[in-house]
């Protein structure tokens, strides 16, 4: 791609946006840092840009005048593509590209890409650290929270990327093709976004639209849309299953993680050596050994890297015992099959904290998978009343209105006795009370650790 001297519009000043600014301005380009928020103090993004920086800062309407005179835009991943807008600047043969894309056309080295609805940021930080064990030349970027802009420039023929992709990140790119994808199953989520679940799994196809047959694609046996995608991948395709032992993949046999595939066969570890926790934690595993594997990582490092692995925050995360009631922060666990994941992790009685933003989710399969764990629900937020009707639809009662996190957390802890967990696992985004998850997460071990 070439942007030299060419008038490109960065669309978004989150940190992704920053990033991309310094990128296009590297490349001689003529930037402009554009966000709708006319809030937005225009002094600030100019000390993230800092001194060096020549952009151009426009918030709120963006004039028709401008629009015409753009060659370029590039969306942070925020950022609908349907949006009025948007649709104006395509009017104007305005070439529209994504942050991941931008951040594709110049950085180098390989990359090794994961996406799915559930297990992305754990999947993504347990390769991370395999990568981190076999190269000095690592970068862990994307949804994870390092923007991919940040680091590209940064990166040589050497490097090795791996990196967590968003349905948000993935429905703009062009040309960006991992060297090993995968994806980990496809549950509704986004909805209010992308409007229809066929857009949302199209959108997370795209992570292997460019891959060729020298390329790997690894993919959930076990979920039949993933299943079926691996009949139509051009890359050759690895399947992880944690329910049967298959003729070739990575697989679960009798408690073994097994990866049998081009004339290898290795037993990598039992489950009970990992220290997280789950089936779906099994599984995540698995995906993130086969990515390391095909791309010849030794055995013994991805060995060792799975056994010392201690998880994600946010996710499952123990956060202690206080009056004998141990305490998990799970607000990683933004939709209800998230949630169900921190449920079947539970092995006590358990008050359960839900509820958030409201994503266009149902509730009820996330309720059905109480079964009997659940001894009081707390729900707060914008969902709370949609998911009490749910509650109710499906014969479970024992719920209570909680008006700011606060209670709700003080609630859980006067409901639960000795012998119980207090779980956060909310099956909701957090952006009604918070900016983000993390922000929930350190609110709720905050509370916690004080008692």
């Amino acid at each position: 791609m070439v942007v030299n001297e060419k008038t490109v519009l960065v669309f978004g000043a989150g940190i992704s946006g920053i990033g991309a600014v310094h990128l296009l301005e590297a490349q001689n380009a003529n930037v402009i840092l554009y966000d709708g928020n006319e809030k937005l103090d225009h002094n600030k993004l100019r000390e993230q840009l800092g001194s060096g920086s020549r952009a151009q800062i426009l918030t709120g309407n963006l004039p028709k005048e401008v629009i015409e005179k753009l060659d370029i835009a590039v969306l942070s991943p925020g950022v609908p593509t349907d949006l009025p807008v948007v649709e104006q600047m395509k009017s104007f043969q305005v070439e529209i590209i994504g942050e991941v894309e931008l951040a594709y056309q110049f950085g180098k080295g390989e990359i090794l890409a994961i996406t799915g609805t559930n297990g992305k940021t754990t999947t993504t930080s347990l390769l991370g650290e395999i990568m981190s064990r076999y190269s000095d030349q690592v970068y862990v970027v994307g949804n994870i929270g390092n923007p991919y802009t940040l680091a590209a420039g940064r990166m040589t023929e050497d490097s090795i990327t791996v990196a967590e992709m968003s349905s948000f990140q993935l429905e703009t790119i062009v040309e960006f093709r991992p060297r090993v994808s995968a994806i980990l199953n496809f549950t509704p989520d986004h909805l209010n976004r992308h409007h229809t679940m066929e857009a949302y799994v199209n959108a997370k196809k795209n992570i292997a639209k460019n891959q060729t047959e020298e390329d790997y694609c690894i993919l959930n046996y076990e979920d039949p849309l993933t299943r079926e995608f691996g009949e139509n991948v051009r890359a050759k395709v690895l399947y992880f299953s944690s329910q049967r032992k298959l003729e070739e993949g990575i697989y679960l046999d009798q408690g073994e993680i097994v990866y049998h595939y081009e004339g290898k066969h290795e037993v990598l570890c039992h489950v009970d050596e990992l220290q997280i926790l789950g089936t779906h934690n099994h599984e995540n595993a698995m995906a993130a050994a086969a990515m390391a594997a095909v791309f010849q990582v030794p055995m013994d490092v991805i060995r060792k890297s799975l056994k010392e692995f201690k998880g994600v925050e946010h996710r499952i995360e123990y956060v202690g015992e206080k009056n004998g009631v141990v305490y998990y922060n799970d607000s990683k666990g933004t939709n209800p099959d998230a949630a169900i994941k921190g449920i079947q992790a539970m092995n006590r009685p358990t008050v359960l904290i839900g509820g958030g933003y409201d994503k266009g989710s149902e509730y009820t399969e996330w309720i059905n998978s109480f079964d009997g764990k659940v001894k009081k629900l707390v729900l707060l937020g914008e969902t709370r009343e949609k998911i009490a009707e749910d509650a109710r639809k499906a014969g479970f009662t024992d719920y209570v209105f909680a008006d700011s996190f606060q209670s709700a957390v003080e609630t859980a802890i006067s409901c639960a006795e000795p012998g119980d967990a207090v779980l956060l696992s909310p099956a909701c985004a957090s952006w009604d009370m918070f900016p983000s998850y993390e922000v929930r997460g350190e609110k709720f071990k905050e509370i916690v650790n004080s008692l």
